[in-house]
């Protein structure tokens, strides 16, 4: 499965859940039925960002039917969007083949291919970082910690985090270095 739908959830600092938004739902709502006073966040498996979930069971018809259809071409994935470019730039994309979205098309997958491994770096030190101010701002060497994320010192992470609650360790480590080189030992 794509981990672009998968999350995690924790109870204080234990992860005790992963999984798609559906089986995270049932897994919370199960949780907290057997333990109200629970103290559950939810974060994207990719983003590291909380996510706050709808806490009523529903079926997946019901949530399936709320998502809304914007501009664009929705079952190609295609949306339509806003694009503010001086007259010259649009002069330009006017007079290559295929027009102006074709054109925007290319240069953005262009520019993707060439900056692929910068864009992922940063990606991966937001996500850790989203999920580090949610959870672990107050841990020790925590301050530390985010300089050596975004120093991307991946031993000095490894350093500052190691007395961290081990699920809150791994997470970070899994969310700010590549899969490869997440195996630290706790």
């Amino acid at each position: 499965m794509d981990n672009t739908d998968r999350f995690v959830a924790f109870d204080g600092m234990v992860q005790f859940a992963t999984g798609t938004m559906a089986e995270i739902r049932n897994t919370v709502c199960s949780r907290l039925e057997a333990s109200p006073t629970a103290s559950i966040l939810v974060f994207d498996q990719v983003t590291g960002r909380q996510t706050d979930i709808e806490l009523r069971r529903t079926s997946e018809n019901e949530v399936s039917a709320r998502s809304s259809n914007g501009p664009g071409r929705p079952r190609l994935g295609v949306v339509g969007r806003e694009v503010t470019l001086l007259p010259r730039h649009w002069e330009w994309l006017s007079s290559q083949p295929g027009g102006a979205s074709v054109a925007l098309r290319k240069l953005v997958d262009a520019a993707r291919k060439q900056n692929a491994e910068q864009d992922d770096l940063r990606r991966r030190h937001e996500a850790a970082y989203n999920f580090m101010s949610s959870i672990a701002g107050n841990l020790a060497g925590y301050e530390e910690a985010l300089r050596s994320l975004f120093a991307d010192d991946r031993a000095g992470v490894t350093k500052h985090t190691h007395d961290w609650p081990s699920d809150v360790r791994r997470f970070t480590l899994q969310l700010a270095f590549l899969p490869s080189d997440a195996t630290e030992s706790h």
